[in-house]
């Protein structure tokens, strides 16, 4: 019964109220050390591009949209979420942060989902992936960021981020860390990746390859 109760549309809205409020009192209150965000400066000023990072990072994310929005704030705004229930809740969250959600997939639906995100990128916006989510596994890329960069034939930024104090959800497959305000956080942003057609697979490790880089570097700046 409190199962049924807690998966209400109405609770879960509540609840994502509730969590975006207590992140953005950790983005304010946090002591914030940025690197790399000339990467991300880079890949806007040249048009648009892709940003990924590992799905346990999505609590500290939207304040790489903050600062590398600069000067074109409408850019950075697409995060890519499942359509299923925790997604959104996700998507309920990062609207406080002026982030818009899009409803597609890159590695499961195929075709119509690669489409949409083509055309977003196409058209200038750029687009925030976690190549290991929605479900895992942990820090595994699937293949559809690579495919997404060949098509749209942009470069792909890779993030990571770890606050100094906070606390991990042992059950959850992404073992994501919720940050504790007045925490102490390393956000991190790695050379620009580009995928070639016909390079994918090769494409493929180089991102994931990028985003281990930024998570170690991030996890050594925060200890």
């Amino acid at each position: 019964m409190l199962k049924r109760f807690l998966q209400r549309d109405a609770v879960q809205t509540a609840f994502a109220r509730l969590l975006g409020l207590y992140l953005a009192l950790v983005h304010r209150t946090a002591r914030w050390e940025v690197v790399g965000l000339e990467h991300v400066h880079s890949a806007l000023r040249a048009g648009t591009g892709i940003c990924a990072f590992w799905h346990e990072n999505l609590p500290l994310m939207p304040e790489l949209w903050r600062r590398g929005g600069e000067g074109d704030r409408r850019k950075l705004a697409h995060v890519l979420v499942s359509r299923h229930r925790d997604g959104r809740l996700i998507g309920e969250v990062i609207r406080r942060f002026d982030l818009t959600t899009v409803h597609a997939s890159s590695s499961k639906g195929g075709a119509a989902g690669l489409l949409s995100l083509v055309r977003l990128l196409r058209s200038g916006e750029v687009v925030a992936i976690t190549p290991d989510g929605p479900r895992g596994p942990h820090r595994v890329a699937a293949a559809g960021v690579a495919q997404l960069a060949a098509l749209g034939g942009v470069p792909v930024f890779c993030c990571a981020a770890r606050a100094s104090r906070g606390w991990v959800l042992r059950r959850a497959w992404d073992r994501m860390r919720v940050p504790a305000p007045f925490a102490r956080i390393a956000l991190v942003v790695e050379p620009c990746v580009t995928v070639l057609r016909g390079a994918e697979a090769e494409g493929l490790a180089a991102i994931e390859a990028a985003l281990n880089a930024a998570q170690a570097k991030a996890e050594a700046r925060a200890a």
